[in-house]
């Protein structure tokens, strides 16, 4: 695993130790930012469900001002400090050790790109992506990695704008907005 672009490219990337994560394909990773085009340079950031931090370094890499890491599992979370010291964002990144939801409840940040990679096991996909409704900026943007099989819930405030498959792995992207009436 590796940053594909940017200013970091080429650095190596840990992973952290276990099952417990699935680093995200160089393939994936370049369609992911491809579709993100220019939504990247001088964004913030949030990558939830972490893992080794390889999107929110990515994004970083690409121009991003400031990256938040949301990780659960204490090893991931000092994989993805490591991280972020091998390629010299440090001080461009907040990491945060917890449970999605909690973090959420308790912010009242915003940001421009939001990036939800929960495990595959995990089907409940509609809470954190509710929580995550009001903390996205006004002309901002959440993908959801999630295995092709998983639907992704309707919400109140977020559309579904596209999806792209790659195998086992798929990427929903869904804007703030209200429906077209033929999508209703």
């Amino acid at each position: 695993m590796r940053v594909i672009a940017g200013t970091a490219r080429g650095t190596v990337l840990a992973a952290p130790r276990g099952t417990g994560t699935r680093p995200i394909s160089d393939r994936v990773k370049e369609a992911l930012f491809g579709s993100l085009g220019a939504r990247v340079p001088e964004a913030r950031v949030l990558d939830l469900y972490a893992g080794s931090g390889a999107v929110g370094i990515e994004a970083l890499s690409r121009g991003a001002d400031h990256a938040t890491f949301v990780e659960h599992h204490r090893p991931a979370a000092q994989t993805i400090r490591q991280n972020l010291e091998r390629t010299g964002f440090t001080a461009e990144a907040t990491v945060e050790v917890g449970d999605v939801l909690r973090f959420l409840g308790a912010t009242h940040e915003t940001w421009d790109v939001v990036v939800l990679d929960p495990p595959y096991e995990e089907r409940r996909l509609g809470p954190p992506m509710e929580a995550v409704a009001p903390h996205l900026a006004p002309h901002g943007i959440v993908v959801v990695k999630h295995f092709w099989r998983t639907p992704i819930p309707d919400t109140a405030a977020l559309v579904i704008t596209r999806t792209r498959r790659f195998g086992e792995t798929a990427l929903t992207f869904l804007e703030p907005g209200v429906p077209r009436e033929e999508e209703r």
